[in-house]
């Protein structure tokens, strides 16, 4: 069966990201607790917790990194169903382009459905969920975590979820550079 450009894009970036530290070395695309828990984070690293934070954002990442081959075919159907207009987007836009797409691919929210049991599966093989729900419940008690950051799924399958698609785009830019480079060579 051949494949088009963007398939072959979405089956590279799920084989680099994938895979242990896939998300946890590559900054942009490294799942932090989310922003709203920063100031929850810095009161565990100020009363000696901090390991129990550092431990949360690589179970996140792992979380991630587990998920990512088993979204493959998500990804490849999304692919599938991209044009060209698309394409252009994921080449020329940051981080999340791909999610403000207007065409005929599966909106962002069908994608994250679809995506979500794949990362809760992941979760429960890093054991994550519970302690990141209880620090994060006590965090929205207090004002501290947005309610929307408080669901450990959801934030990290959004995240995970922007991470693929900025490995893809990374990997259509490659593509698209491939071509040129081997023009001046002739």
């Amino acid at each position: 069966m051949k494949t088009g450009p963007h398939q072959n894009g979405a089956q590279a970036a799920v084989a680099k990201l994938g895979k242990q530290d896939g998300f946890m070395n590559d900054a942009r695309i490294k799942i932090p607790l989310p922003p709203s828990m920063k100031r929850a984070e810095a009161v565990m690293h100020s009363i000696g917790a901090g390991k129990q934070a550092d431990d949360l954002v690589l179970r996140m990442n792992r979380a991630a990194e587990a998920a990512a081959p088993q979204a493959k075919s998500l990804l490849v159907d999304a692919a599938k169903k991209m044009s060209v207009q698309d394409a252009k987007g994921i080449l020329t836009g940051g981080p999340g382009q791909r999610h403000r797409s207007t065409s005929s691919a599966p909106p962002p929210s069908r994608s994250l459905r679809r995506f979500k049991p794949i990362v809760k599966k992941s979760m429960a093989k890093v054991k994550l969920a519970e302690a990141y729900d209880e620090i994060a419940a006590s965090g929205a008690k207090f004002g501290l975590v947005k309610e929307e950051d408080a669901n450990l799924e959801d934030y990290v399958t959004r995240r995970a979820l922007d991470g693929l698609f900025v490995g893809i785009a990374d990997e259509e830019r490659k593509s698209a550079r491939t071509p040129r480079l081997r023009r001046r060579r002739s």
